[in-house]
């Protein structure tokens, strides 16, 4: 009898061995979310190896809206997520009473002006219908692009942040403004003829950005980031994310499949 409970102390206790090797080979479990396209590719190939090379295991989840995500993360079904801008994350939070942080910085696809009708800037016709984005701060995004190509002026005392029609001083083309979700953008390249669409929609519809009439010249308040629970701000999480962002298979993984991409000053 005491050599049957010898053998199943020494079972119980290589499973146990055995269970905690596992876990340590495992390393620790991360959740990021990511909408379906560039982004979901960009934490695929340049984050997740990243974060591996420091012991983490990576689960990935995709999304195709905008506002699951950041609901997903407020709830702690994810630890991170990555597909918005400061600027949309600050609106989510006044909005939702939510408490995220941006954590850093990522190369990002810039929006553009595509057209199946014009063929340049100065083609396009006088009166002329174009689709921008729905929401405030991705329409605001469309305006500068078309100020930026000398389609039309913005007041300057306008919130670049919250740019409104009657911000436009002046409207070279006289041009009409056909507002639209996001996601029906790419389309509306063939539907209106004329349509500012989000780079990640872009790519992920087989658009090239080279294509684009113009492309937005990108400041900070619209470069995608990495997004986390405030409470983490000064976890290890955050630390090896940040590490994982700056490390040289990020880097050189934006460089090689993700050209085009709007790059923070440190890349």
């Amino acid at each position: 009898m005491r050599g049957i409970f010898t053998f199943l102390g020494m079972t119980l206790a290589i499973i146990i061995v055995t269970s905690v090797l596992l876990y340590e080979d495992e390393g620790e479990v991360i959740t990021i979310g990511a909408s379906s396209g560039p982004y979901s590719d960009m934490v695929n190939l340049a984050l997740k190896p990243a974060l591996e090379e420091q012991g983490y295991t990576v689960e990935i989840v995709e999304y195709t809206d905008y506002i699951q995500p950041n609901n997903a993360l407020h709830n702690g079904d994810l630890d991170a997520n990555l597909y918005q801008n400061v600027s949309f994350m600050k609106d989510f939070n006044k909005e939702n009473g939510t408490d995220l942080l941006n954590l850093i910085q990522v190369p990002t696809a810039p929006m553009g002006l595509y057209s199946s009708q014009f063929e340049s800037l100065e083609a396009i016709e006088n009166g002329s219908e174009v689709a921008l984005p729905l929401d405030p701060v991705n329409s605001s995004r469309g305006f500068q692009t078309l100020e930026d190509a000398g389609l039309i002026e913005i007041a300057e005392d306008a919130n670049m942040l919250a740019i409104e029609e009657a911000d436009i001083t002046q409207n070279n083309k006289n041009l009409e403004f056909v507002f639209q979700d996001s996601g029906q953008l790419p389309r509306s390249v063939d539907q209106i003829g004329l349509s500012l669409v989000p780079g990640n929609y872009a790519l992920a519809s087989g658009m090239n950005l080279a294509d684009a009439l113009q492309l937005e010249v990108m400041n900070e308040n619209f470069r995608n980031q990495i997004v986390i629970n405030a409470e983490d701000e000064n976890s290890k999480m955050a630390d090896d994310l940040i590490k994982a962002v700056e490390s040289e298979h990020f880097k050189q993984t934006i460089d090689e499949e993700f050209q085009g991409f709007d790059k923070p000053e440190r890349f």
